[in-house]
Parts: C-alpha cells; structure tokens; sequence
C-alpha cells in the first residue's frame, strides 16, 4: 500500500500559489492510517520513547496515536494562549513575520525520551520551535518524525542536529 496514494493535492490552499497536501483521505481510511502508523513506529527501530509532542494542529492526529502505539504520554504543543497551564514558548519564522508556540511548563520532565511529531516538515521553522520547547524542559530528542517532507523547502537544516524520519517525501 502507497500512503502517498491517500493524499489530496488542493491547488491554491490555503492562498494562490501553494499547493496544499490534504491528509483528509489518509485520516478517514482506516486501512491506510494503520500501514501509515506503522511506518512511523517502525522508524524508531524499537528506542523507548516516554513522551510524544504533537504540534497543532495536524501532528494532533498521528501523534496521539503515536503515544497509544508506544505507551507514552502526549504532549500538545500550541499557538498562543490556548493551552491553561503555565507555558513556555519559542518563535518562529513565517513568511511575513513571527509566530509562537506554547507547552505546558510541567510537559517534559529531564531526561523524558521525547518523540516530536508533524503532519509535514515544510521550512521547518516549526519543528525548531518545538525542539526548543522541548529541550528547554530538558528532554532529549530521540527523534523529529513527519507524515510527509517537502524536501524542495530544505526544512531539514533547521534540526539537521536531531534524527529525522519521514514516511513520504516530495
């Protein structure tokens, strides 16, 4: 089964000029989410993960099954002034200025094996604000893993230093 087959291109989505890959399909077929969760399980080659942290809103869906699948505790990470606990948070880049993440401060004790997961790996703006989140709290990155990568927007060099892991690259 080819996960990819699963994902709807949506031409000028969210704005003109983008083309927005649409995981709807994938989400409401349970067959192909099932192969899709086990490549990601199957990524991390059997490390012991304590916690996954799922950013919004998309790294919601697999990552909370991620958790499940790997008894581990999951973590949302958050636009601004949706979470109400105390947080922390990080920036970062958009393509006209700045925006910020938040996590819960008693989300990661030291020394959690921390999973990181995203729908996609774009610029990877988003992904490095999630790393510092995390690493703040003290965790350690066992690894960043996305649904699917768009290789073309070279986002890995943003957490070039971490292992990551992507089920479908374009």
């Amino acid at each position: 089964m080819k996960i990819e087959n699963y994902i709807r291109d949506i031409q000028d989505f969210p704005k003109e000029g983008i083309l927005f890959k649409d995981i709807t399909p994938l989400l409401n077929d349970p067959i192909a989410r099932k192969e899709c969760l086990k490549i990601l399980v199957e990524s991390l080659e059997g490390q012991k993960i304590d916690k996954v942290v799922g950013a919004e809103s998309r790294g919601f869906f697999f990552g909370i099954l991620l958790a499940e699948e790997l008894n581990a505790g999951f973590v949302p990470v958050r636009k601004p002034k949706k979470l109400p606990f105390e947080t922390i948070s990080a920036s970062y880049e958009l393509e006209y200025g700045l925006d910020r993440l938040e996590m819960h401060t008693d989300a990661i004790k030291k020394g959690d094996r921390v999973l990181i997961h995203d729908d996609v790996l774009a610029t990877g703006g988003t992904a490095k604000a999630v790393c510092e989140l995390v690493e703040k709290l003290g965790g350690e990155i066992i690894q960043c893993n996305f649904l699917m990568e768009l290789s073309f927007l070279n986002g890995k060099e943003k957490i070039r230093n971490y292992p990551i892991f992507s089920a479908i690259t374009y």
